[in-house]
């Protein structure tokens, strides 16, 4: 894939740990998934319905966010930050905003992948250390990704149970996925504020925003996920035309948007949700567990679970039978992740995007703000829900 960030090339989820690691996935999830076939097919179906459309809906938007960069739209939203911005405070905050608005409208996993370079070129551009605003990429695309359905996976697979609208899904958790979002903002600002006390003037006009195929399709997808119950299909159309639109103006589209995709480690995740989600409906022992524990004690279990087993196959498992407190448990799922690499997928997009950026992601520095993080993240949410009464 071409880079138009000047900050090196983007990263895919075919990149996922190297092409051995990727095919190692695939397998595990094929087998995993063949495994629940053979013993119970009613609840392998099952689990297969619940998942495929968070991964249908994934790949629709991370097309679109595919599109929307070689259009040009994060780097001139990268430009314009690093030239209006007046000092680091305001380059950090308009960062931080960049990433929970194109995590909310494109997925975590889109925002991770390009918007890692973008950041860091800013960063370079301005003279400025550029550690907090890659640690904020990764950090806030987990935090912030409780807003719409298709920010998080996990909210697509525990939505089964709930049947929203995006709209519905919206009015509910905004200020909970808000409040996550801010604390996690916070805290790195004021571990690393010493850094962000800089004015540097950046002169010349940068890229400017053009709309273009790329931001029509990101309106389309937005409205798609907030008016429909079930957007995944309309979203992955959406995501194909832009691709096919773009392959007609002669660019190589269409294989780079086999690269973004990265099937292997998608399928591999299908599969291995499916097996959990299987598991999740024939053994009544995660379900029994959630019925004992209150909101505090869901997120809980769903962040740890999510370090143990990555938070797509801990939803699976979770929300295989209705859970008592839906909400809780997303924020546990989507939040929970910033504690350890194992977390999401969004951990090794970040720090492969960092490196093909020409950059070296501090691991040992993001759990660290991570354990501060996410327990402040995690409580802010849950006080908010609490105070909506969605506990």
């Amino acid at each position: 894939m071409h880079d138009t960030s000047g900050a090196g090339p983007v990263a895919s989820p075919n990149s996922w740990g190297g092409r051995p690691a990727s095919w190692s996935l695939l397998a595990l999830g094929a087998g995993g998934a063949l495994a629940a076939v053979v013993a119970s097919p009613a609840d392998a179906r099952a689990a297969a319905a619940q998942d495929w459309p968070a991964f249908a809906l994934v790949s629709g938007l991370l097309l679109v966010g595919l599109v929307a960069h070689e259009d040009g739209l994060f780097e001139a939203s990268g430009h314009l930050l690093a030239r209006f911005a007046p000092n680091g405070w305001a380059l950090y905050a308009g960062s931080a905003l960049l990433v929970v608005v194109v995590t909310t409208l494109l997925n975590l996993d889109t925002s991770v992948t390009f918007l890692t370079p973008v950041l860091v070129y800013a960063a370079r551009r301005r003279g400025e250390g550029e550690v907090p605003l890659l640690l904020a990429c990764l950090l806030l695309s987990n935090a912030g990704s409780l807003l719409l359905p298709g920010s998080n996976l996990t909210n697509v697979i525990v939505l089964g149970h709930l049947h929203l609208s995006g709209r519905a899904y919206f009015d509910h958790m905004a200020p909970a996925g808000l409040a996550a979002a801010a604390v996690t903002a916070v805290v790195i600002a004021a571990v690393h504020r010493r850094s962000l006390r800089t004015t540097v003037a950046v002169a010349g006009d940068g890229a400017r925003l053009v709309p273009g195929i790329g931001l029509v399709a990101a309106a389309a997808v937005t409205v798609l996920v907030l008016v429909l119950r079930s957007p995944a299909i309309p979203v992955l159309a959406v995501g194909l035309v832009a691709v096919a639109l773009r392959a007609r103006r002669g660019t190589p589209a269409t294989r780079e948007a086999v690269g973004v995709l990265g099937l292997p480690v998608l399928i591999g995740l299908f599969g291995l949700a499916v097996a959990l989600g299987a598991l999740g409906r024939g053994w009544s022992g995660p379900a029994t567990l959630l019925t004992h524990l209150d909101s505090w004690g869901t997120a809980a279990v769903a962040a740890v679970l999510s370090i143990l087993v990555n938070n797509l196959p801990a939803a699976s498992l979770l929300a295989a039978r209705q859970p008592p407190h839906p909400y809780p448990l997303l924020v546990g799922l989507n939040v929970g992740p910033n504690l350890f690499v194992t977390g999401s997928l969004a951990w090794v997009l970040w720090m492969r995007a960092a490196r093909t950026a020409g950059t070296k992601p501090d691991i040992r520095r993001a759990v660290s703000l991570g354990l501060i993080s996410v327990p402040l993240a995690i409580a802010a949410a849950l006080l908010v829900l609490g105070a909506e009464g969605l506990h």
